[in-house]
């Protein structure tokens, strides 16, 4: 170990001085330490091998190579080194920087990610010297393409980039907690955009060159506005866009010095581990301050880029279809996105969160008309002409706040520049699924019933998500409807609501759990079940042991959410659980770190039924009477999401007459078509045999 941290010390001071005396300081490095160097016949021989092989090479000028060698050039995985300091650490094509690897300056600095002819290009990590770190798409050098960059002193960009610049769409963050979300063009915001100050201010309209331009609408937190034409605004002054930090000198620029032969004075080179050169990462600079002397020989991996092939594929894997021109819901994705950016920044009255009884009127909705060509109040768009409805919008609006939803993140997460995401199949009740592209949200559709019994109940159901904080129901976030106004001339309701399953770890197995047993199953064999497939509670093979002051809580919340539901005559709802086994190797270290582990250190962030590590242990049904298994003493380690869905089924006269038919074949209590009191006591009983206090 103290050879390798002699070696690191005296070749980093020697970086600071001139290029040749670097170079000196390299060759006398090298020669110092007696590795054997290869001959001129030895030269001869690689160059006539057509075999990818493994060499260690002093080359000319000074630089040094040790990895696989194809033809007299690098090829395949191999480390190498210039004089200046610089050095590269990946994968190789016939000579030429190309594939996964990592690049290091001599400040400091280091891009990990894909190269492509020794060009940064696709997607990659650059971390500055002075903490600065992009996080996105390359092409050839340039941040191109989605990006996400870090600033040193606490700002954020997240968003568009085109040739370095922000350039699209895109969201910026102040360390203040100021936050623009809109368009953006050679890395100022241009166009129309969305300005959010920390002390409740909001201006919406156009912008150019970093200030607003044009037509705008100026709100203040007490619900007064100003809408009229701008030219600048005096709160701008504290917020200032960043630079970027520049890259001294391209890895493009870096090529290996292949040309002519140069022998050493001993005929010798120094046979060393290449992993004594790891010390110029940071994370090999940790290992050494925290005693660990392992090291390892970075030819046979790139360091901090190990990832299982299924680990890849999950990543790559995105449920669901995207919806681009073409796809026959393509217009109507449009207009929704048009619907809920109007209806996000359209000005308001100051959020309180005592909400008068008119609020919650049934014909408290707000029609506005979307002309092609656009209106005083509506932009120009490239859909068929349609009409918004907005349904009890001040509600709705409240309810974000209390969720501690941010209309910023909000608009950008159902409106950026990412298409939204169509589910393969529509679900049992015919609606449709649409998943925003950062997993947040949801979008379903729904029946004209369906929207009724969430407006009928909407009172009652802001009263409970109000004084329960933990509470396991969906949360709400708006409800619109778009009315095509051509030859179809069709009606399309639709709700916005949570993604329980929005979260960095991997769902491995989820289940939809109501306690009844007829057509309770998938009857999937085990080999085709996969990560995205919904099982249900004949193919529930675990009891859940949570964590001793979780459970209670857990119970409690339970009764209020079944009082709450039994009270509003709902009925055919469902736990939605979501596993993932700890022991699995797609779990990042990240994740772990976030986890609620120890019961005794819980703070006021945690929340019931999200990322809550318990125990699984696993069932046999020994009767296929049996609706949950006895328990066989294998366990696992877990973690849970959890929370009840759908629950805009109340008892009406069809899931009457559907009781009434079922109850002829099969046993009246087996049926999920029940009575909202039978159904409720049912899922608590099941519920609670399922998920236990662990001791």
């Amino acid at each position: 170990m103290n050879k390798k941290l002699s070696f690191k010390k005296t070749f980093e001071a020697k970086l600071k001085n001139s290029q040749v005396a670097a170079k000196k300081k390299a060759i006398s490095i090298f020669t110092a330490m007696s590795v054997a160097h290869a001959d001129d016949e030895d030269d001869d021989k690689d160059s006539n091998t057509d075999d990818v092989h493994h060499v260690e090479k002093t080359l000319p000028g000074g630089d040094f190579y040790t990895g696989q060698w194809y033809k007299s050039l690098p090829h395949g995985k191999g480390n190498y080194i210039w004089t200046d300091g610089c050095m590269y650490v990946g994968e190789w094509f016939k000579g030429k920087i190309t594939g996964r690897g990592k690049f290091f300056w001599p400040s400091g600095a280091t891009y990990e990610g894909d190269f492509k002819h020794g060009f940064m290009d696709g997607k990659g990590t650059f971390t500055g010297v002075s903490g600065d770190t992009y996080k996105g798409s390359w092409i050839m050098n340039f941040k191109q393409g989605e990006g996400t960059y870090s600033y040193p002193n606490g700002d954020l960009y997240e968003g568009k980039w085109h040739r370095g610049y922000q350039e699209g769409h895109g969201s910026y963050q102040w360390r203040n907690g100021d936050r623009y979300a809109g368009q953006w063009k050679k890395g100022l915001m241009n166009g129309n955009g969305t300005m959010i100050w920390s002390n409740g201010n909001m201006y919406e309209g156009s912008w150019e060159e970093g200030y607003p331009k044009g037509s705008g609408t100026y709100q203040w937190p007490n619900g007064s506005s100003y809408i009229g034409v701008w030219s600048v605004s005096e709160d701008l002054k504290d917020c200032k866009i960043c630079p970027c930090e520049k890259i001294s000198i391209m890895p493009s620029e870096k090529m290996p010095n292949l040309t002519g032969k140069q022998r050493r004075s001993d005929g010798s080179l120094s046979r060393y581990s290449f992993s004594d050169f790891d010390g110029f990462s940071s994370a090999s600079e940790e290992n050494m301050r925290n005693g660990d002397e392992r090291g390892g020989n970075i030819n046979d991996e790139v360091p901090e880029m190990k990832m299982s092939s299924q680990q890849l594929l999950m990543l790559m894997k995105k449920q669901g279809r995207t919806i681009s021109r073409g796809h026959k819901n393509y217009e109507l994705m449009l207009n929704l996105q048009l619907g809920i950016r109007h209806s996000v920044g359209r000005p308001g009255p100051a959020i309180t969160l005592e909400l008068k009884s008119s609020a919650f009127d049934p014909t408290e909705k707000v029609w506005t008309k979307f002309p092609p060509e656009g209106s005083k109040n509506t932009p120009s768009h490239q859909s068929c002409e349609f009409r918004w409805k907005d349904y009890c919008p001040l509600v709705f609006r409240t309810l974000r706040k209390l969720f501690d939803v941010d209309a910023a993140d909000y608009m950008l997460s159902l409106c950026g520049n990412d298409a939204l995401r169509e589910l393969s199949s529509p679900g049992k009740s015919g609606s449709f699924f649409y998943l925003t592209s950062d997993d947040k949200y949801m979008i379903k559709t729904m029946k004209k019933t369906e929207a009724k019994v969430l407006i009928r109940m909407l009172p009652a159901y802001y009263m409970h998500v109000q004084s329960f904080k933990d509470t396991l129901v969906t949360k709400f976030f708006g409800l619109h409807c778009v009315k095509l106004t051509g030859a179809v001339q069709r009606k399309v309701r639709f709700v916005i609501i949570g993604n329980l399953f929005c979260t960095d770890c991997v769902i491995h197995r989820r289940f939809d759990l109501k306690g009844s047993f007829q057509g309770r199953t998938t009857a999937i064999p085990e080999s085709e079940i996969d990560p995205t497939t919904t099982l249900k509670d004949l193919d529930l093979n675990y009891i859940f042991r949570l964590q001793k002051l979780w459970f209670p809580e857990f119970c409690r919340q339970v009764e209020r959410d079944c009082d709450f539901l039994e009270r509003e005559r709902i009925m055919d709802y469902s736990l939605l659980v979501g596993l993932n086994f700890r022991e699995a190797p797609l779990l990042s270290q990240a994740s772990n770190d976030q986890l609620v582990i120890n019961p005794a250190r819980r703070s006021s962030s945690d929340r019931l039924g999200i990322k809550m590590a318990a125990r699984a242990e696993k069932t046999m049904r020994k009767t296929d009477c049996q609706l949950i298994g006895e328990p066989t003493g294998e366990t696992c380690d877990v973690i849970l999401f959890f929370g009840i869905i759908d629950i805009l089924q109340d008892y009406d006269i069809s899931k009457k007459i559907e009781h009434a038919y079922k109850s002829m074949q099969y046993d009246p209590t087996s049926i999920s078509a029940v009575d909202p009191k039978l159904y409720s006591k049912r899922f608590r009983d099941f519920i609670f045999r399922v998920f236990v206090q662990d001791t």
